[in-house]
């Protein structure tokens, strides 16, 4: 199994309630059920304020390096992180487990 770990900083001046960002948490939310190759999905917001605090959190796990190829290739995940684009940076970590 390889852990996909997403940490997603809102860019300056963007706030959790600005309309693309409302979108870009149900796309991510909606992954869930879209994409066969994820095993386990889960994201949320940070409900801690400190400095150095990212403001959201992909958790998700796949079999093996070729489904999260295909995970990160499919459409759905490409169209949900498109529009996060927009808005904000993230940092990512890929491990076995």
């Amino acid at each position: 199994m390889i852990r996909h770990l997403v940490l997603f900083k809102l860019n300056e001046g963007v706030e959790r309630d600005d309309p693309r960002v409302v979108a870009g948490d149900r796309a991510f939310r909606e992954l869930e059920g879209q994409v066969p190759e994820l095993e386990f999905w889960e994201c949320a917001w940070n409900i801690t304020d400190r400095p150095i605090a990212y403001d959201y959190a992909i958790n998700s796990a796949v079999a093996d390096e070729d489904a999260l190829k295909r995970y990160i290739e499919h459409p759905a995940h490409q169209a949900a992180a498109g529009q996060w684009r927009e808005f904000a940076t993230w940092v990512i970590a890929d491990y076995p487990f």
